[in-house]
């Protein structure tokens, strides 16, 4: 039951990955608004994220690498995560319009979920579903 789940949550994180890497390259403006300002050379950081994304989506698609890509995109989330933080407190507006709190919270919060997602839908971690992989020797009271 868990595989077509994890082949089905992988395929739209593949999906969501790619749309947004694609953004990066083409509309590169509301990402370059977000990036904080102690950035460098904030331009080609866009775009090599852009790149990272789509690399991300295609290794998770294919067996060999999926497990690279996964914790590949997780980094990767967790080191965009800044930006997600400076656009919130910065109140920046993308196309005209600051979004509020109803939008960034659940956004902030989200980052952690979407970390493991990476990691769970391309095999590197079995955490919450599967069966502990630690070692069977060592037992906590």
């Amino acid at each position: 039951m868990k595989e077509p789940v994890r082949t089905a949550l992988r395929a739209l994180l593949a999906l969501a990955y790619g749309y947004a890497g694609w953004r990066h390259l083409v509309t590169p403006a509301p990402f370059l608004a977000i990036t904080p300002p102690w950035v460098p050379r904030p331009e080609l950081i866009v775009a090599a994220t852009g790149i990272a994304e789509i690399a991300g989506a295609v290794g998770l698609m294919i067996p060999a690498t999926r497990k690279a890509a996964g914790w590949g995109l997780a980094l990767y989330a967790l080191c965009v995560w800044p930006a997600n933080f400076h656009h919130a407190l910065a109140h920046i507006a993308i196309g005209g319009e600051t979004l509020s709190w109803w939008y960034h919270g659940p956004r902030l919060a989200a980052q952690p979920l979407i970390i493991w997602w990476a990691l769970w839908a391309s095999g590197a971690v079995h955490w919450p579903f599967g069966k502990s992989v630690g070692n069977p020797e060592i037992r906590l009271p």
